[in-house]
């Protein structure tokens, strides 16, 4: 059963489609010439490290997409912990429709479980802190609503999917205006009333005017770990914190503990690395 933030949308099993139309091609030489059309296998999903486990329902639509027939059997759910060995799925049915779907299944696999794996570590890092861990635009083109569905089977929490869906003042936005506050009011005069306004500061003098130009969530930019503490004083819970820029795992629990409430890293997916997941047949 697929967990209820999947989000298997027609863009998602396009995505998919044309993933295997990029490996298969015309069809695959190597077992059309040495495999019978009517043999059969069954294969195992392996983890061979440490990892979180993302992307199963994934895998099953590549399978199901070359070869309806093939029965797709999840042993976990994404979201769980696992060690080295565990089986995570078994897939059964025609040898070359097993074999023309194990490479895609398996690229899509490792990546959202590398990144799973990945913002599980930074959570557990900030353990014991009111700090949130959440992702950024920092995404694989195309892969963004995969990726951001891994951070969440990570334990982390997702920022904006796009441009479209939040307000956030970046320094590019306030290059081309006067000032914090002027670029929040010519915003606030347009947008929709339900929407909240996010503003990137960079020193103290720009979280002052953030605050009172009336800025819903500030975002505090390269900021060292005393100017974060210094902004957490100023703020006194007013609005939420948001940190960002230069996350790190060796530093995300000095961040944590400044009182900030949200870390936002582009690390979680713009570097995570593919997980080590094998596919054997018995």
């Amino acid at each position: 059963m697929r967990p209820s933030p999947w989000p298997f949308t027609p863009a998602v099993d396009d995505l998919i489609r044309r993933a295997l139309e990029e490996d298969i091609g015309s069809g695959d030489l190597t077992s059309e010439l040495s495999i019978l059309a009517d043999d059969e296998s069954v294969a195992d999903l392996r983890a061979k490290q440490d990892l979180v486990v993302a992307g199963l329902p994934v895998a099953e639509q590549v399978f199901h997409l070359v070869d309806r027939a093939l029965r797709f059997d999840s042993v976990v759910t994404d979201g769980t912990r696992v060690s080295p060995g565990t089986v995570l799925a078994t897939v059964s049915g025609r040898t070359r429709s097993v074999l023309l779907a194990e490479r895609v299944a398996l690229n899509f696999l490792q990546r959202l479980s590398g990144i799973a794996s990945v913002c599980r570590s930074y959570v557990d890092a900030v353990s014991g802190t009111k700090s949130r861990i959440v992702d950024t635009r920092k995404t694989t083109p195309g892969l963004r609503l995969l990726e951001k569905y891994a951070v969440r089977m990570g334990g982390a929490m997702n920022h904006r999917t796009g441009l479209f869906d939040g307000i956030l003042i970046k320094d590019n936005h306030l290059a081309r205006n006067r000032s914090i506050t002027e670029t929040i009011r010519k915003i606030r005069q347009q947008a929709p009333h339900l929407l909240k306004i996010e503003v990137e500061v960079s020193s103290q003098e720009q979280l002052e005017e953030a605050l009172m130009a009336g800025a819903d969530v500030i975002m505090l930019d390269n900021m060292s770990v005393e100017a974060m503490r210094q902004a957490v004083r100023t703020v006194a819970g007013r609005v939420p914190l948001e940190a960002s820029g230069n996350v790190s795992l060796s530093n995300v629990r000095a961040i944590a503990e400044t009182g900030v409430d949200i870390i936002s890293a582009g690390a979680l997916t713009h570097s995570a690395p593919a997980a080590d997941i094998s596919l054997l047949i018995r």
